[in-house]
């Protein structure tokens, strides 16, 4: 049976689906040979480098989020985009960090910025108000992603069996706020942090909204 061809686009996928196996750290050119089959040699011929093939894993997963689409109403394009972002970062955790650090950004990744920015711009955005609400609206995806990555527990029983060895092990009486917030709100039936995503992005868009048209 002939051998696929070695292509580009076809070690960065490969790369990628090794990362999500087994972490970014571990990712290296000698295990994506293996992965592909050849020599870690061979990769060389389609990327120049481990940096290069880094750049093109970030602006891949850049590419792999939905953008907006020309006069699109801008608050919806800016929920399309987030919860898509969001979306991705679950299943690939390694890009949080790998986005942001590349010095390298490739056509996929611009195309991202300039798509926002156009439905930004589109809306009657000043040029000054477009930064912001980018800024804003990034940090706050990215930041729940890494805190969705980072929670010791899932939602529903997972999260209310922590919630009790929490309480357990801990003087709540010194700590009435806490107790107060995890049994009365945080532990209840169907509590899920997850939720607190749509809501923290709607306050945004209103607050944006204000800001920029007030």
């Amino acid at each position: 049976m002939p051998r696929t061809p070695l292509t580009r686009d076809r070690i960065i996928e490969a790369a990628m689906e090794l990362a999500d196996e087994v972490g970014l750290e571990a990712l290296s050119m000698r295990k994506l040979g293996e992965r592909l089959g050849v020599e870690a040699m061979s990769l060389y011929n389609h990327v120049a480098n481990k940096d290069d093939l880094l750049d093109g894993m970030a602006d891949t997963f850049m590419g792999s989020i939905e953008i907006p689409s020309p006069g699109d109403e801008w608050k919806q394009a800016m929920r399309l985009r987030a919860n898509s972002a969001r979306a991705r970062f679950a299943d690939h955790p390694w890009a949080l960090s790998l986005v942001e650090s590349r010095p390298n950004p490739g056509f996929a990744t611009i195309r991202y910025h300039d798509a926002i920015i156009g439905a930004l711009r589109n809306a009657g955005f000043s040029l000054e108000m477009t930064g912001h609400a980018f800024a804003l609206l990034d940090a706050f995806i990215f930041g729940f992603a890494i805190q969705e990555r980072n929670l010791p527990a899932g939602g529903g029983e997972e999260m209310g069996e922590l919630g009790a060895q929490i309480m357990a092990a801990l003087p709540m009486d010194q700590l009435p706020h806490f107790a107060e917030f995890a049994t009365g709100h945080a532990l209840q039936p169907g509590y899920d942090f997850g939720d607190e995503f749509d809501w923290g992005l709607e306050a945004l868009l209103d607050v944006l909204e204000r800001r920029a048209f007030s």
